[in-house]
């Protein structure tokens, strides 16, 4: 199998966090976007895992050197985005046709099973039942549970699974066939060549869909998302690398290494990168990138960097 992570956004509405570095290396929870992503998948023993990048894509580059626990690595520049589907064309030159593929959006965390795809023998679409279809793609499936068509944003209800952006594709070879038909026609959706439209051409090709489901779909394009996912996870994943001796921490919190905290109260749901220093504070609900000084700051419901 390998796994292909496209990475390239720039993250508008995160800036200013997003002006120096891409979106998926943002921190959350005492680590990256990106970290949570991979090491989630890593069990899966990939033979290679490949990033499409873009903007900001040598820091990708360059935390990649920082990373070889993950294995074989490859970086494929999108140059000039023309759509997700064509950010995954540009992958599919390193990718064999009888090998296994498993798309991940590099910007969104999830909580999903991926132990299924050990011994899956179709081609899954991981999707998460929302309450208001029409904001999404979604996948309407028949009485066996496969996948009959793809609509987007339907105006009548059809289905309540939304795709959310995990994709096992077995049929590789179909994949590529129905890429490079979208692109030497030019067939693209609101101006850009949609994955959803290669995966739809499948559908209808012949190709057998499943669908698989997200228990939890965690975004992280907001602010005010990226602290709620920041909480969730922390909930699960606290930790503290720190001696906090003379401070009141109130857990869930990740506190990094080397952080110095004094007369401070820290906590619930907050995540302190490493080598910070907390003084005469009270800090909550928060992301606090490595090297951060809070002095004399009453801090909620923000997140802080250099």
């Amino acid at each position: 199998m390998k796994i292909v992570l496209p990475v390239a956004g720039n993250g508008i509405r995160l800036r200013p966090y997003t002006e120096n570095l891409p979106k998926c290396l943002l921190p959350v929870a005492g680590k990256t976007i990106l970290d949570w992503i991979v090491d989630d998948a890593l069990f899966l023993n990939p033979s290679e895992t490949i990033f499409i990048t873009g903007y900001k894509a040598s820091a990708v580059d360059d935390f990649l050197k920082q990373k070889p626990e993950w294995g074989a690595v490859r970086t494929v520049v999108q140059s000039n985005p023309q759509g997700l589907g064509e950010a995954i064309s540009l992958a599919l030159p390193y990718v064999n046709d009888d090998e296994p593929l498993l798309i991940i959006l590099g910007d969104t965390l999830f909580e999903a099973d991926l132990s299924i795809l050990k011994n899956a023998s179709e081609n899954i679409l991981y999707t998460f039942k929302v309450a208001d279809p029409k904001r999404f793609g979604v996948a309407v499936t028949d009485k066996n549970g496969h996948i009959e068509r793809l609509v987007e944003k339907p105006q009548e209800f059809v289905s309540d699974e939304a795709i959310v952006g995990i994709y096992y594709i077995k049929d590789v070879k179909a994949l590529k066939e129905a890429l490079n038909y979208l692109m030497q026609n030019d067939i693209r959706t609101k101006g850009e060549f949609q994955l959803t439209d290669a995966l739809e051409r499948m559908i209808q090709g012949g190709c057998k869909f499943r669908t698989a489901p997200v228990e939890k779909w965690l975004d992280c394009g907001l602010v005010e998302t990226l602290l709620a996912t920041n909480a969730h996870v922390l909930n699960r994943n606290a930790t503290t690398e720190s001696p906090v001796d003379g401070a009141e921490i109130i857990m869930p919190c990740h506190i990094g290494k080397n952080v110095v905290i004094k007369n401070s109260k820290v906590g619930p749901n907050v995540s302190v990168g490493d080598n910070c220093v907390i003084e005469n504070s009270e800090v909550s609900d928060a992301i606090l990138w490595n090297g951060v000084k809070v002095v004399n700051q009453k801090l909620a419901d923000a997140v802080i960097h250099e």
